[in-house]
């Protein structure tokens, strides 16, 4: 019985189980290098996205787009990163029923000194095992997979 299914080839099922076994131990590493600073890799990444926002703030349902996180399991992070005084969260005065999450300066202090120690363990667990073609290949099937489902 053929039932249309376009079943993956033998290299394409290699390839698909590197990347499921490599991400996810890519994953396990980059948040076990960040627990010296008593974060993991999803408030680091909270941390970041707030640091690069105008006055270090976002709205918690942007936040949480631009995460790709349910809305609250986001709002369980930020508040744990809140307890730790790294985010703080203020109403919104425009909109009463809008939150910000706001980066403090104790956050962006704990950032300042972890980022160098993520960076470069991104680099020496992926760009560079990459190379400059490959990691730029890795950058387009990723920015074509977002834009397919949607969530750019």
């Amino acid at each position: 019985m053929d039932t249309g299914t376009r079943w993956l080839n033998a290299e394409q099922q290699v390839a698909w189980r590197a990347y499921l076994l490599g991400t996810a131990r890519l994953m396990a590493k980059l948040d076990d290098d960040l627990r010296r600073f008593g974060i993991g890799i999803n408030d680091y990444e909270i941390l970041v996205r707030l640091s690069e926002s105008p006055e270090r703030r976002l709205r918690m349902a942007d936040l949480a787009d631009r995460l790709h996180q349910s809305r609250s399991r986001l709002t369980h992070t930020v508040g744990r990163l809140e307890n730790a005084e790294l985010v703080r969260r203020t109403s919104c005065t425009s909109d009463k029923r809008g939150v910000w999450a706001e980066l403090t300066d104790a956050g962006f202090a704990l950032l300042e000194q972890a980022a160098p120690y993520h960076v470069e363990g991104v680099r020496e667990n992926l760009v560079d095992l990459a190379g400059t073609e490959d990691f730029a290949a890795v950058g387009r099937v990723f920015d074509a997979v977002a834009e397919h489902i949607g969530q750019r």
